[in-house]
């Protein structure tokens, strides 16, 4: 599949920079590939766990056109319980390990344990995609800065085990914003390079209904800050309750896609998925027509 088919109509200078003078371009969007190495993850729980296993579905990802591949080693699902880091690296590093040496694709690692992120990193992953947008682990922002890599700071209300349990704001879109405002401030204090830096809203993490749609509406707020935005709504549960018939994770592609692509309309620059080769089609499909206007 040609990805390059998929450029948007601007024409933009910038690139997230990986280690070895790898750039990934913001001439378009990106797709990020889930790959949850987990037993209890709310979508594909239990069906990675196996080495051989997750890595074949991650070079599936890749053939369909996957810029990047997240892989996750704990749950972050509502009502998840954590997992400690010596079990979630047990989890991953092989896989990661035996992903590079099979393809050159970005490799991140979703984790907010920093001993989990440097060994990843030493493993060959290219960027850290933490949940906590570097609190809940006070040695992960100086990981990140002593390794010169990428990393994704998401907005989160509480911990994955009680962020669901009546999440309250006055205003999300703002909240979230000054919640970027401080958290890039303090990557700063910190030593990390402001162009490593991308923002994510976190759908579904602390949000009501109402709130996941107020962000997608409102995606373009974040852009303010000069910084790629990624997005992540594939098979969650917002979507089901837009549509009786995603009620079950894996009967939510439509909505998952359409999502996607409305996040992409509305501003952001990388969309990480369960259905790659659905979403790439998709956005190749948006592209021809707006390239034919």
């Amino acid at each position: 599949m040609q990805r390059e088919n998929i450029t948007r109509r601007e024409e933009y200078t910038d690139a997230i920079g990986l280690a070895g003078g790898r750039e990934l371009p913001l001439s378009r969007p990106l797709v990020m590939g889930v790959l949850n190495v987990t037993p209890d993850s709310f979508s594909d729980g239990g069906r990675y766990l196996r080495k051989e296993v997750a890595v074949r579905h991650a070079l599936e990802m890749v053939g369909q056109g996957a810029d990047i591949i997240d892989v996750g080693g704990e749950s972050t699902r509502p009502g998840a319980d954590p997992v400690g880091d010596e079990q979630e690296q047990a989890r991953i590093v092989p896989v990661i390990e035996a992903l590079r040496r099979q393809s050159p694709v970005a490799i991140s690692v979703d984790s907010y344990h920093a001993s989990t992120a440097r060994a990843a990193i030493r493993a060959g992953a290219d960027i850290v995609n933490d949940v906590s947008a570097l609190r809940f682990d006070p040695a992960m922002a100086a990981v990140v800065a002593a390794e010169g890599v990428p990393v994704i700071l998401m907005h989160m209300l509480g911990t994955p085990r009680d962020m669901q349990k009546d999440p309250v704001y006055v205003d999300c879109v703002r909240e979230i914003d000054a919640f970027f405002e401080e958290r890039i401030e303090h990557c700063r204090r910190s030593g990390i390079d402001a162009a490593r830096l991308i923002l994510d809203p976190g759908i579904g993490f602390g949000k009501r209904l109402s709130d996941n749609v107020d962000i997608l509406r409102h995606l373009g707020r974040f852009k303010r800050h000069g910084l790629p935005l990624a997005v992540g709504t594939s098979r969650k549960s917002f979507l089901g309750m837009l549509h009786p018939a995603g009620s079950e994770p894996d009967q939510r592609l439509g909505g998952s896609v359409a999502s996607a692509l409305a996040a992409v309309a509305h501003g952001a620059d990388i969309v990480r998925v369960h259905d790659v080769g659905q979403t790439v089609v998709a956005l190749k499909v948006v592209q021809a027509i707006g390239d034919n206007r």
